[in-house]
C-alpha cells in the first residue's frame, strides 16, 4: 500500500542512563503526536512501530504531506525549545526526522516491508543529516526524499519555502540516494569511514618512511672505508721502497 513515511530518531540516545532514555522516549512520543494531531492525522490515519531511540509512522496517503511538513517546520522546533528549557543538560532532546513516500507492505507479524522504507531508514543515519543536527540550533534536521521534493515541496506552499531545501546525495548500501535537507549543508557530513581509511594509509606511509630512514642512519660511516684505504698508503716522509731489479 502506499504510505507517507515519518521516521523520527533521538540524537545520542545511547550515551544517557536509562532513566534518562526513559525520560527521551516519553518526550519523543509527546512531541510525534503533537506535530501529527498539528497536521490533522489522527490515530485512525496512521500506524506506528517503535524502534527505541526513534519512532516510524506510516501515514494513510489521503492524509496532507504539506500539513505535516508544515507541522514539522513549526510545532516541532517550538515544542523541542519548550521542552529543552526545562530539562538539564543530560536530558536535552534533539532529532532527526525524514519524511517519505512510497510502498510499504506489513505482513502477518505486523513487519514492514518495502525498499522505499528501506531508503528513508537509510537517509535518517545518514552522516550528513547527522552532522545538519550538529550544526542546528532549533534542535531539529529535516531531510525529505526525492519525491517528496518533486511532489510537493518544489510547489512552496505556505510554510513549506522550497528555497530552504538543498538538493544532496547520500551513500547508502545500494548505492547514492538523491534527498532534500532543510537549512543549510554541512561542510562536514560526519561519514568519515572513507577518510579514516585514507588517514590510516598516510599513516603506515609515514611510518615506513621513518623506519627506512633509521635503517639508512644505522648504516656504517663510510669513513671507516677510508680509513681502511688510507692504511693501505704509504705515510707522508716514508721512503717508498725500491723496485725489484
Amino acid at each position: 500500500m502506499s504510505r507517507t513515511i515519518l521516521l523520527l530518531d533521538i540524537e545520542r540516545f545511547s550515551d544517557r542512563d536509562d532513566v534518562e532514555q526513559a525520560y527521551l522516549r516519553r518526550m519523543l512520543y509527546d512531541v510525534t503526536d503533537r506535530a501529527l494531531e498539528t497536521a490533522g492525522i489522527d490515530e485512525t490515519l496512521r500506524m506506528r512501530a517503535d524502534r527505541g531511540d526513534s519512532v516510524m509512522e506510516l501515514i494513510d496517503a489521503n492524509a496532507s504531506v504539506t500539513a505535516l511538513l508544515r507541522a514539522l517546520l513549526t510545532e516541532v522546533p517550538q515544542q523541542l525549545r519548550a521542552v529543552n528549557r526545562m530539562a538539564s543538560r543530560s536530558a536535552q532532546i534533539r532529532l532527526r526526522g525524514v519524511v517519505a513516500g512510497g510502498y510499504v507492505a506489513v505482513d502477518a507479524h505486523d513487519g514492514w516491508v518495502g525498499s522505499d522504507l528501506n531508503h528513508a531508514c537509510q537517509l535518517l543515519d545518514a552522516g550528513l543529516l547527522r552532522a545538519a543536527l550538529r550544526e542546528r540550533a532549533d534542535d531539529f534536521a529535516l531531510c525529505v526524499s526525492d519525491s517528496v521534493y518533486l511532489g510537493v515541496v518544489r510547489h512552496d506552499h505556505p510554510g513549506v519555502p522550497a528555497a530552504d531545501f538543498h538538493r544532496v546525495t547520500v551513500d547508502s548500501k545500494n548505492g547514492p540516494l538523491t534527498a532534500w535537507l532543510h537549512g543549510p549543508v554541512p561542510a562536514d557530513s560526519g561519514d568519515r569511514s572513507g577518510d579514516a581509511q585514507d588517514h590510516g594509509d598516510r599513516g603506515r606511509g609515514r611510518r615506513r618512511a621513518v623506519r627506512g630512514t633509521a635503517r639508512r642512519r644505522r648504516r656504517p660511516p663510510r669513513t671507516r672505508v677510508r680509513t681502511r684505504a688510507a692504511r693501505r698508503r704509504p705515510d707522508i716522509g716514508e721512503p717508498r721502497r725500491r723496485a725489484r731489479s
